[in-house]
């Protein structure tokens, strides 16, 4: 997360030209160009005195050339969010050409075909700096990371409704709901960062939103559940690690749903399934799709530090264990400590993997690399004398694209690995 700082980039002063001679209002130059889309406070040197915070600036490099167009925000340490280096109008016709843009990605993956749940827009992925689109069912929720896009959020939901078409139901795959339902979200502090109030909006949530995916069925929470209610990113993982789950037994820790453990015993056939999670929403989430669903799962509402040390003084271990905590690592300034938690979360889990078995561990920390993740899990196994074979690493579902200009898009890591 990027700490908040109010004071804005160098503006003219009075009887004093800034900026490019021939610059098109409202315009922002570069001190230090980049290719990636993130352009932060130090890397501007001057701003047109026109500008206000949320528009979409033309942006010249330090030799005055056009060098691209951006959304700024002087209250946010990314100060400008590039859209395109282009000289092209950011119109409503960019837009809906962006949109379709996605919408195409999502189509060639055939999602509509194994769930109703899914990302439509992926922030930088899609070369929408600043938004998030989730499909669930017919309801889209805007996940909301800039002013900018704040701004022209009923702009985007109109266009968007527009090129998908009337939502198709998965069950029912010849019926089509009437239209979609627009839900908007954002993080506390990104409100804060950037400057707006969601609470301004009037929003109404289903009471009960149902989805699927790989045929087992799913409650969304979109108002108050995490992220935006739902963990599309690890649909993929989720069917891989049922096929190493036949007859054994299984514990999926920050369990969330429960949708590892729910794959690993509908679709895995696993012997049994223990689900950890210390949030009493998630607890009670899981508890309910796992009644969805009509099968059993052992759920334990516990911080899973405590208790995977209580199973260590038990002795019990587990053929399969899925890992996958929240954000351990914010934020820069919270590198150090967010890698130690992952390093002695990592030592825990892998101590109750029976010798033989699978340990899946995740990080969705965009900061920490995939490089420095392997060696703090290899790190964690060497201080608990067991041996890691990785056999495979896999990431975000293909719904999740990755901007190779901006690798931290790239920010889900998965381990597989064999502890013996």
């Amino acid at each position: 997360m990027v700490s908040v700082n109010h004071d804005p980039p160098e503006k003219p002063q009075k009887g004093e030209t800034l900026g490019p001679p021939e610059a098109v209002s409202p315009w922002v130059q570069l001190r230090s160009p980049s290719a990636h889309p993130f352009i932060y406070r130090r890397m501007i040197s001057a701003v047109d005195p026109q500008v206000r915070p949320g528009d979409m600036v033309n942006i010249y490099d330090k030799s005055g050339r056009l060098f691209g167009r951006g959304l700024y925000n002087p209250r946010s340490q990314i100060t400008l969010r590039v859209l395109t280096w282009d000289d092209v109008p950011v119109d409503e016709a960019f837009w809906r050409q962006r949109l379709t843009q996605a919408v195409a990605l999502r189509r060639q993956l055939r999602l509509d075909e194994i769930t109703d749940a899914y990302r439509l827009v992926h922030s930088e992925g899609d070369a929408l700096s600043g938004l998030v689109v989730e499909r669930y069912a017919d309801w889209l929720v805007f996940e909301i990371f800039s002013l900018g896009m704040f701004q022209r959020r009923e702009l985007l939901a109109r266009l968007l409704s527009e090129i998908l078409g009337p939502p198709s139901r998965l069950d029912r795959p010849h019926q089509a709901s009437p239209a979609w339902h627009v839900f908007i979200r954002a993080d506390a502090q990104i409100q804060d960062i950037e400057g707006f109030r969601l609470s301004r909006l009037r929003q109404a949530a289903p009471e009960r939103l149902i989805i699927r995916e790989h045929g087992i069925r799913y409650r969304v929470d979109i108002a108050a559940g995490h992220k935006t209610g739902f963990f599309c990113d690890q649909r993929e993982n989720r069917l891989k690690f049922a096929r190493f789950c036949r007859d054994a037994n299984v514990l999926d820790l920050c369990c969330y749903g429960g949708g590892f453990g729910l794959c690993a015993r509908i679709i895995g056939g696993a012997r049994s399934v223990t689900a950890v999670d210390l949030d009493e929403t998630a607890v009670g989430l899981a508890r309910e799709n796992a009644n969805l669903n009509q099968t059993r799962l052992d759920i334990v509402q516990a911080d899973v530090f405590n208790y995977l040390r209580q199973m260590l003084d038990s002795g019990r271990q587990f053929d399969a264990v899925v890992l996958d905590p929240p954000k351990l690592v914010p934020s820069r300034d919270q590198m150090e400590s967010g890698l130690s938690r992952y390093s002695d979360l990592n030592s825990l889990a892998i101590r109750v993997v029976r010798p033989g078995g699978i340990l899946l561990t995740c990080s969705c920390s965009g900061l920490v690399s995939r490089q420095t993740f392997v060696e703090i899990v290899h790190r964690a196994a060497q201080r608990c004398n067991r041996t890691l074979q990785m056999f495979d690493v896999t990431g975000a579902g293909p719904d999740h694209p990755v901007l190779l200009n901006c690798p931290e898009s790239e920010y889900l890591k998965a381990l597989w690995l064999r502890v013996l």
